[in-house]
C-alpha cells in the first residue's frame, strides 16, 4: 500500500482483489463491496465503513468494542467503524473479511473475533 493512497484507496484495493467482489459507488456517497447479490460493506469516504454481520455475530463486535451499532440502523446486523489511521485500514479490512467469508458461506461462527485484534481463524 504506498503512502500516497488515500485511507479508502487502500482499503478498496484491499477488498477489490478478493475472489468474486464488485466494487462501485454507494448510493449516499462513497464505495460499496458486492458479491454477487450481498453487499459485504461500504466506505463513506475516508471517515466511515458500515458493515452487515449476521446480528450475533455484530452483537459481539460491539460488545467488544470493534464496531458500533449502525449510526442509521442501530438495530440492526449492520455496524459502523470508524477508520483512523493505518491501524483503522487494517481493522476495517479484517472487519470486511469477516463480513466478505460470511456472504459466501466459509465462516460457521463470524462472532469468532478476538478483542482488540482481528478475527480468529
Amino acid at each position: 500500500m504506498s503512502e500516497e493512497q488515500t485511507v479508502a484507496e487502500r482499503i478498496t484495493g484491499t477488498v477489490a482483489s478478493w475472489r468474486g467482489i464488485e466494487v462501485g459507488p454507494h448510493r449516499f456517497g462513497g464505495v460499496e463491496f458486492w458479491l454477487e447479490r450481498w453487499e459485504v460493506g461500504h466506505l463513506h469516504g475516508d471517515r466511515t465503513a458500515d458493515i452487515p454481520f449476521p446480528r450475533r455475530c455484530r452483537d459481539h463486535l460491539v460488545a467488544a468494542g470493534q464496531a458500533r451499532p449502525h449510526h442509521v440502523l442501530p438495530d440492526s446486523g449492520w455496524a459502523t467503524v470508524p477508520i483512523d489511521g493505518h491501524d483503522g485500514v487494517v481493522h476495517v479490512v479484517e472487519l470486511l473479511r469477516i463480513s466478505y467469508e460470511c456472504a459466501r458461506g466459509e465462516r460457521r461462527s463470524p462472532e469468532r473475533a478476538r478483542p482488540g485484534g482481528g478475527p480468529v481463524e
